[in-house]
This record gives structure tokens, C-alpha cells and sequence, in this order.
């Protein structure tokens, strides 16, 4: 979707500022709001992708006035009302006001760092040959949809070469909306800087980003 979460290539939001020696949390809150989103997501209520898109989802202007765990906390919140499983009322009350909805699974404390470790990996056995092949041309199409998509807007409607071919990917356009996994390959993709931002970009940059097979067309 084209939200205001997708900045990359914009301009007027400033300079990025690395913080020195910057700690993981800033505030319990951030911990524990991290936490309450990795033991939600272990239950299966929903996937990382459709995590994705309710944090897409946040109003422009919350979006922009919010840090990186406020917009996390917003998301699950969203969630967890869309899934039944918090109201309205409860969310404004901070605790629980009836008994808790079932739910599939449950992330106990000794299965943290053996969960973490072992990560959710999203390569897949390929069903076809890949489309396109290191070296070729090709237009990232120009694709604006209102739900899930991973494609950057900056680089639509541009041409690129092909990197480097990947293994199918569990697609995240469909695994974000409860579509399946529908696997797709993935490609690296580079584009020089002055095809992406015109004459006036410096000529050495090359930007390089994955994109999935739908999301790309031959040049012929």
C-alpha cells in the first residue's frame, strides 16, 4: 500500500542520526512491548506479513509523531481488537475485563531463546523455473495496491538487472491477508541512482533491493 511508512527515497524528513552506543530499549515499556508482540505473533493468530500491514495501517500523522515501538504497540493493538481478542473498553480500562478468548499456542519463558534462535525461515521448494536470470533487464512494475506489498515505491516503474536469483519466498502480498503462502521467487535487483532520481543523482550509487517475480517485467 502506499502508506507513510514507505519513505525511502523522499525527501524533507531530515538527516538520519545515529545515536552513540544507542541501548536496545529506551524504557521498560519498549521491552515489554516488544515482548507482548513476539508472544502474540508465537500464538498464530496472525503472520509476520499481516504484523506488517497493521503497522502500515497506522494514520499518517500517528505514524509520523510516533517512535519505532509506539507504532509496534498501535499495530498489536489493532490486532488484537480486529481478532476479538481485546475491546475497546478494555484497551481504555489497561487490563483485562472478562475472561480471555481461546487461543492456538502459547510462547512460555523457557521457549524464548529457543524460539528466537531458530527463526521462521520463509524459503520454499520451487513449483516452476524462475522467470528471469542474473544479468537480466528488467521494470519493476508500477504497482499500487491497498493492501501488502513489499515493492518500494521508489523504485516502480524503473529498470533494473538482476543480482542475484533467490529460492521462492513465501509471498508476502498474499500471506499478509490469510491467501497462503503462494511462493514466489525472489531476485536482487540493482538500479543506478540517476534511473531512480534523474540526472541530478550521483552517477557511482547503485541502490539494490529484493523484489519478488510479480513484481517485475522484462525490458525488451
Amino acid at each position: 500500500m502506499n502508506g507513510v511508512h514507505d519513505m525511502g527515497g523522499d525527501h524533507g524528513f531530515g538527516p538520519v542520526c545515529p545515536e552513540p552506543d544507542e541501548p536496545v530499549f529506551h524504557a521498560d515499556w519498549e521491552r515489554r512491548a516488544f515482548a507482548l508482540t513476539l508472544a502474540m505473533g508465537a500464538t498464530g493468530t496472525w503472520n509476520l506479513d499481516a504484523a506488517r500491514f497493521a503497522r502500515e495501517r497506522t494514520p499518517p500523522a500517528r505514524y509520523l509523531a510516533s517512535t519505532y515501538y509506539e507504532i509496534w504497540f498501535a499495530a498489536l493493538e489493532l490486532q488484537l481488537a480486529e481478532h476479538g481478542l481485546v475491546g475497546a473498553d478494555e484497551v481504555e480500562a489497561g487490563r483485562s475485563l472478562r475472561d480471555p478468548a481461546p487461543i492456538e499456542r502459547t510462547l512460555l519463558a523457557d521457549d524464548v531463546l529457543p524460539t528466537l534462535g531458530r527463526g521462521g525461515p520463509t524459503a520454499r521448494d520451487a513449483a516452476r523455473p524462475a522467470r528471469f536470470a542474473v544479468g537480466d533487464r528488467v521494470r519493476a512494475r508500477n504497482l499500487n495496491p491497498p493492501t501488502h506489498i513489499r515493492l518500494p515505491r521508489y523504485v516502480r516503474g524503473h529498470v533494473g538487472t538482476v543480482e542475484l536469483v533467490h529460492a521462492p519466498h513465501v509471498f508476502p502480498d498474499t500471506h499478509a491477508h490469510g491467501l497462503g503462502e503462494q511462493p514466489e521467487w525472489l531476485y536482487t535487483v540493482r538500479f543506478d541512482a540517476r534511473e531512480l532520481w534523474g540526472p541530478d543523482a550521483d552517477p557511482t550509487v547503485r541502490v539494490s533491493t529484493d523484489a519478488f517475480e510479480p513484481y517485475l517485467e522484462p525490458v525488451a
